[in-house]
C-alpha cells in the first residue's frame, strides 16, 4: 500500500503543479515589466549641472532632480518609467513602450526655466512669480488658435513690467517670454531666425493689471500641451546633458520578443528531450522539476516589479543549465553508486550527499560572480545580472530538494529496485558489491589517459594563446557603439532594401555614412557614424525613416565617456571577482587550486575576446556581460573537477610520488568527464537556439556564450587540472603530501 502511496503522490504534485502553472503562468508573464528592447521606447543617461554655478551638486539636489523628472514622466501617461541615480551626477532614464521619443526627451531634458524679459534681455520676472499649476492648454478667443495661459502671483508686479516695456515704444515694446535662456542668448539675434529659441514676443501698449497671462506662438495643440506640462512641472535645479542614448522601435521591440521566446520555448524542449533520452526516469523528473524552476523564476521576477530584459531572458534559460548541471551532477553520482553494486536506495542516498558539496561550490563561486556583474552593470547588464542570481539561488532549491523529493518517492517505493535500466545503468555494467573494489571510471566504455597527454595541452594552449595575443595586436576589437563616440542607426523595413537605398536616405538627411544590409530577406540596415547626433537630429532622422518606411529606427549615442568607463567596470568586475574567488576556493580547497582555478577562467575569457577579434564581429556591451558569465559558468566547470579530485585525496590520504598524483588526477577527470560534457551539451543547446532563432541583438551575446562554454569545458578537464598537476606534483617530488591534514570544511547536509 506505501509502495502505491508515494507513486500516487509523485503524480498528484506533479499535476498540483501542472495545474497551477497552467491556470496562472499568463497572468504572471503579462503582469511581468518588458524592458524597451522587448516593446521598444528610449533609454537615455544624462549628466547634471547646477543651474546655480555656486551650488554642487550632492544627494539631496539628485533626488529633487528625479522628483521632477518622475512627475513630468507622469504627465506622458508612462507607468513603466525607470528613473535612477547613478554615480555623483549622473541620472539614468528608461521609458518603455513611449511612442512619441521626441516629445519624451524634449519634456525630460528642457530645464523649464521660464523667465519674460525685454528685447535687451533683461530678466523682468521668472518661474517664481507664477502660481504652481496653474499653466493649460487653451485657444485665442479671437482667433482660434491653439495659446498657453498661466497665472501669476502678483497682479501689481506684472502692472510694472508691463508700465516699463509700454513706455520703451515701438519696436522695443516687446515682453520676451524664454524657456531656459542661457548666458549668450540673445533677442536681437534669435529675431532675425525663422525658427528662435525664445516661445514668444508680444508687443505690450499698455498696462496689464492682471494676473492672468496668454502665451501665444506658432503652437500646435499637441505643442502647446506640452508647454503647459513642462511649466507645471516645475523648473530643474539642473542643465541635464545627454552622454549617451538609444532608442527602439516598437516593431523591433515585438520583433526581438518573438524571436527570443520561440528560441527560448525550442532550447527548453530539446534539453528536456536530452535528459529523458540520457537519463529515462531521473530526466523525466529532472524535465518537472524545470519546468516548476522556469514557473518560479518568473513568479519572483514578477514580485519584485523586475524589468524582463533580451538578456535577462537569456538569463532566465541559461539558469536552465544551471539547473541541469546541478541533477546531473546528482544523477552521474546515482550512477556510479549503482555500478558499485550497491541498491538503489543505496545509491540514491549516497550518490545525494556526495553530490551536495560540489553543486553548493559550483552554485556559490556563480553566484560570487553574478553579484559582482550587478554591482558593476549598469542598465540591461544589471538586468541579466538580477535574472542570473534569481536563477542560481532557484535552481540550487528546486535541484537539491525538489528533484530528491520527487525521485525519492519513486525509490523509496521500491518499485526500482530491479530496474537500474530506469536510471540509464546496463546491468552488465554492474558490479559484484563483494569485490568492494572501485570499478574504474569510463568514458563511452573505455577509460582514456587524459594526463598522459597533458603536455600536448599545454602546447595547443601556448600555441593559442601567442596566436590570439597576435590577433589582438594586428586587428584588436571592432568595438560596438557603446565603446566608441558616435551614433548608430538601425533601420527595419517591410520590404527588402538596399545599400544605395539607404544611403540616399541618410544624404536627403545631411548625413553620409555607409550602410550594412542584413536580415533574412535584407529588411534590416545599420549606418554608424562617428560623430554624435544631436537631439534634433535624432528626431529629423526617427520621423524621417517612421514616414518612409513605417517602423522606427533604432537608435544609439555614445559620448567616449561612458564608452571608457564600461571597459573599466568589466576589468574592475574581473579581478574583484578573481580575489573573491581566490579567497573562496582556497577556503574550500586550497591554495593551490584557487589560482589554478583563476589562470582558467582568464583563459576562457580571454578566448572569447580573440575570437570576436578575429571574426570582426562587433564587440558591445551585451558580450562584456558575457564575458562575464562565462568566468561565472568556467568556475563552475572547474569547481565541479576540483571537487572530485580532492575527494579521490581524501580517499588515498597520503600521496608519495608524482605518479600516484597523476592516476588520481586522471581518474578524476574520468568520473567528471560524462557530466562535464552532458552540462555543456545541454546549456550549449541552448545558446545555440537563441543564435540561431533568437533577435539579431543578441547574436554576439550568444556567440561569446557559446565559444566561452566550448573553451570553458576544455580549460576544467585539459588544462585547468594539468596546470594543478604540474605545479603540485613538484612538490611531492620533494616530499609526501598528507592531504587529509588540511581541515575539511563540510558543505550543506540535507
Amino acid at each position: 500500500m506505501k509502495k502505491r502511496g508515494r507513486i500516487v503522490a509523485f503524480f498528484l504534485i506533479v499535476l498540483v503543479f501542472a495545474g497551477l502553472i497552467g491556470s496562472t503562468v499568463t497572468g504572471i508573464t503579462k503582469d511581468i515589466n518588458l524592458g524597451l528592447d522587448l516593446q521598444g521606447g528610449f533609454e537615455v543617461l544624462y549628466e547634471v549641472e547646477p543651474v546655480d554655478e555656486n551650488a554642487e551638486v550632492d544627494r539631496k539636489l539628485l533626488e529633487s532632480t528625479v522628483q521632477i523628472l518622475n512627475e513630468r514622466v507622469n504627465r506622458l501617461g508612462i507607468s513603466e518609467a525607470s528613473i535612477d541615480i547613478e554615480g555623483e551626477n549622473r541620472i539614468r532614464v528608461q521609458l518603455a513602450g513611449v511612442t512619441d521619443q521626441t516629445e519624451a526627451r524634449e519634456i525630460l531634458s528642457t530645464s523649464a526655466n521660464l523667465s519674460f524679459r525685454d528685447v535687451n534681455d533683461q530678466e523682468l520676472l521668472d518661474g517664481n512669480d507664477v502660481v504652481e499649476g496653474s499653466a493649460q492648454q487653451d485657444f485665442h478667443q479671437q482667433t482660434n488658435a491653439p495659446i498657453v495661459t498661466l497665472q501669476l502671483k502678483d497682479a501689481s508686479q506684472f502692472a510694472d513690467v508691463t508700465t516699463q516695456i509700454k513706455n520703451m515704444g515701438a519696436p522695443d515694446n516687446k515682453l520676451v517670454i524664454w524657456m531656459d535662456y542661457q548666458e549668450g542668448d540673445s533677442y536681437e539675434e534669435e529675431s532675425q531666425k525663422e525658427d528662435p529659441k525664445y516661445i514668444s514676443a508680444p508687443s505690450v501698449d499698455q498696462t496689464l493689471n492682471t494676473t492672468n497671462v496668454m502665451i501665444s506662438g506658432n503652437f500646435t495643440v499637441e505643442s502647446a500641451q506640452r508647454l503647459a506640462d513642462i511649466i507645471n512641472s516645475g523648473s530643474l535645479p539642473v542643465h541635464m546633458n545627454e552622454m549617451y542614448s538609444t532608442s527602439v522601435g516598437a516593431q523591433f521591440g515585438e520583433m526581438a520578443l518573438d524571436k527570443t521566446v520561440f528560441a527560448g520555448f525550442i532550447g527548453v524542449a530539446l534539453i528536456f528531450l536530452f535528459m529523458i533520452v540520457v537519463y529515462r526516469l531521473p530526466g523525466f523528473v529532472a524535465a518537472v522539476n524545470l519546468s516548476i524552476y522556469i514557473y518560479l523564476i518568473l513568479l519572483v521576477f514578477e514580485l519584485m516589479n523586475g524589468v524582463l530584459t533580451l538578456p535577462g531572458i537569456a538569463a532566465l534559460i541559461l539558469g536552465v543549465g544551471m539547473a541541469v548541471d546541478a541533477n546531473v551532477i546528482t544523477f552521474e553520482r546515482i550512477k556510479e553508486e549503482l555500478r558499485t553494486g550497491k541498491s538503489v536506495i543505496a545509491a540514491f542516498k549516497t550518490g545525494s550527499k556526495n553530490s551536495l558539496s560540489t553543486i553548493f561550490d559550483a552554485n556559490l563561486t556563480t553566484l560570487l560572480a553574478a553579484a559582482v556583474l550587478f554591482i558593476f552593470g549598469t542598465s540591461s547588464v544589471k538586468g541579466f545580472a538580477t535574472m542570473l542570481i534569481v536563477s542560481i539561488l532557484i535552481s540550487f532549491l528546486t535541484a537539491v530538494f525538489g528533484t530528491r523529493l520527487l525521485l525519492g518517492l519513486w525509490v523509496k517505493s521500491k518499485l526500482l529496485n530491479k530496474r537500474t535500466s530506469w536510471f540509464g545503468v546496463n546491468k552488465d555494467s554492474i558490479q559484484d558489491i563483494s569485490k568492494k573494489e572501485e570499478p574504474e571510471p569510463t568514458f563511452l566504455k573505455k577509460t582514456p589517459d587524459i594526463v598522459k597527454h597533458r603536455k600536448k595541452f599545454f602546447v595547443i594552449s601556448s600555441i593559442m594563446v601567442i596566436v590570439g595575443i597576435a590577433s589582438l595586436l594586428l586587428f584588436k576589437l571592432n568595438p560596438g557603439i557603446d565603446f566608441t563616440s558616435g551614433s548608430r542607426v538601425e533601420v527595419l523595413a517591410e520590404s527588402s532594401l538596399t545599400e544605395e537605398q539607404v544611403v540616399s536616405d541618410f544624404e536627403s538627411l545631411g548625413l553620409d555614412t555607409s550602410v550594412v544590409i542584413s536580415g533574412e530577406n535584407k529588411e534590416r540596415a545599420v549606418a554608424r557614424f562617428d560623430k554624435v547626433l544631436s537631439e534634433d537630429k535624432v528626431a529629423e532622422v526617427t520621423t524621417y525613416f517612421e514616414d518612409e518606411y513605417g517602423s522606427s529606427p533604432n537608435i544609439s549615442v555614445v559620448s567616449p565617456i561612458v564608452g571608457e568607463e564600461l571597459v573599466e567596470n568589466a576589468i574592475y568586475a574581473v579581478a574583484i571577482a578573481s580575489v573573491f574567488m581566490i579567497i573562496y576556493v582556497a577556503f574550500r580547497f586550497e591554495l593551490f587550486f584557487a589560482i589554478t582555478a583563476i589562470i582558467a577562467l582568464l583563459h576562457d575569457a580571454f578566448f572569447v575576446l580573440v575570437i570576436f577579434s578575429i571574426t570582426r564581429i562587433e564587440f558591445d556591451v551585451t558580450i562584456v556581460a558575457a564575458i562575464l558569465t562565462i568566468v561565472g559558468y568556467s568556475i563552475n566547470d572547474t569547481i565541479v573537477t576540483f571537487d572530485r579530485i580532492r575527494e579521490n585525496l581524501r580517499k588515498e590520504k597520503r600521496v608519495k610520488t608524482f605518479k600516484e598524483l597523476a592516476v588520481i588526477v586522471n581518474r578524476s577527470l574520468v568520473q567528471t568527464l560524462t557530466r562535464s560534457m552532458n552540462t555543456t551539451i545541454t546549456t550549449l543547446i541552448a545558446v545555440l537556439a537563441f543564435l540561431f532563432l533568437g533577435a539579431s541583438s543578441i547574436t554576439g551575446f550568444a556567440i561569446a556564450l557559446a565559444v566561452g562554454l566550448i573553451v570553458g569545458t576544455y580549460s576544467s578537464l585539459f588544462l585547468a587540472a594539468q596546470i594543478w598537476l604540474a605545479w603540485r606534483g613538484k612538490m611531492i617530488k620533494n616530499k609526501p603530501v598528507d592531504f587529509t591534514k588540511k581541515k575539511r570544511v563540510e558543505g550543506p547536509q540535507v
